[in-house]
């Protein structure tokens, strides 16, 4: 393949095997950490440009702003320095490191929001600012995933079909809840093409996206303490929420036992699968999406001093010559 653009080397039919989180039935993981960007969200991106652009505005005298916490700001500035837009990406302490360095490396302009919102989060509190920076700046111009139909749209086009293209017949579908694009995108596909194709939307523990109480999270990717306007959660048929430290667990297993380097949202999802997996009626083939891999997440899920500060039986559990000694 020869590509004029990085963006459009979107690799979209890479799937793995990992049926021992569900014997007797067929799981198959999407891996989207494999595209340039490293994420999912390299759809998203791709599809919120093109919708700014199709507004009139010129460029590249306008300035597009995000919300972000890592992934889809590493996507548009990808996007953008390919296409000489000027970029502002506005994220919080718990953005990866590597992640705002890779924005930075790409010539996005990286403001962090350190104060919290009314449900503990930073979201609300990201979006303020970009209210207060639209305000005095006219020639900006956010792009909104939270509310915009062109993140859906891509993922309706692109991730769901290459889904149903390349495994058929599909029992389960697992998709984790973020801003909830991915997942609106891949519920409206299988409602249309597939309607018995069961839906499951998986969450972290204090996400406030489905109605749960509000709870401090350490993880990028997952959850919103913020309802995203996109998000119509009729289309989804189960709703898991996975503690993060089971998600950290599941992340660090799968690295030992089958070399498989995954984000904290892809541990999510895989946890969710685990938990599901006495439900499944056997023979069922079950998809679940794996929307990064784990190179941002070195200093965090796979770093023994980040996690035993907030999880510590997690490593006292693989390491306990860690618990003798600290005894």
């Amino acid at each position: 393949m020869i590509a004029e653009e990085i963006y459009d080397l979107v690799l979209d039919d890479l799937f793995i095997r990992v049926d021992q989180l569900a014997p007797g039935n067929s799981v198959l993981l999407k891996l989207e950490g494999l595209n340039p960007a490293g994420s999912v969200k390299l759809k998203t991106a791709v599809a919120l440009v093109a919708r700014a652009e199709e507004t009139g505005r010129a460029f590249p005298r306008t300035r597009l702003i995000e919300s972000t916490s890592g992934n889809l700001g590493v996507a548009l500035a990808m996007v953008c320095a390919a296409k000489g837009y000027p970029l502002t990406c506005v994220t919080d302490p718990n953005a990866n490191a590597p992640s705002v360095r890779l924005m930075k490396a790409l010539g996005a302009e990286v403001v962090v929001i350190d104060v919290r919102d009314g449900n503990g989060g930073y979201l609300q509190s990201r979006i303020n600012y970009i209210h207060e920076r639209l305000a005095r700046e006219p020639d900006t111009y956010w792009l909104n995933q939270y509310a915009n139909p062109a993140g859906p749209r891509a993922h309706h086009d692109r991730t769901g079909r290459s889904i149903f293209e390349e495994i058929g017949h599909v029992d389960y579908v697992f998709i984790g809840a973020g801003t909830t694009g991915t997942l609106m995108g891949c519920a409206e596909f299988f409602r249309r093409h597939s309607p018995a194709t069961r839906i499951v939307a998986v969450d972290a523990v204090g996400s406030v996206t489905f109605g749960g109480p509000p709870g401090r999270r350490h993880i990028p990717g997952l959850g919103t303490s913020r309802r995203p306007e996109i998000l119509d959660a009729g289309k989804v048929d189960e709703v898991v929420l996975v503690p993060e430290a089971d998600a950290v667990e599941m992340c660090r297993s799968l690295a030992e036992s089958r070399g498989l380097l995954l984000g904290g949202s892809s541990g999510t999802v895989l946890s969710a699968v685990k938990g599901m997996a006495g439900e499944f009626p056997p023979g069922s083939v079950v998809v679940a999406l794996s929307p990064d891999s784990g190179d941002r997440y070195l200093e965090t899920v796979y770093d023994d001093s980040w996690v035993a500060a907030r999880w510590p039986w997690l490593v006292y559990e693989e390491f306990p010559e860690i618990s003798r000694a600290g005894a």
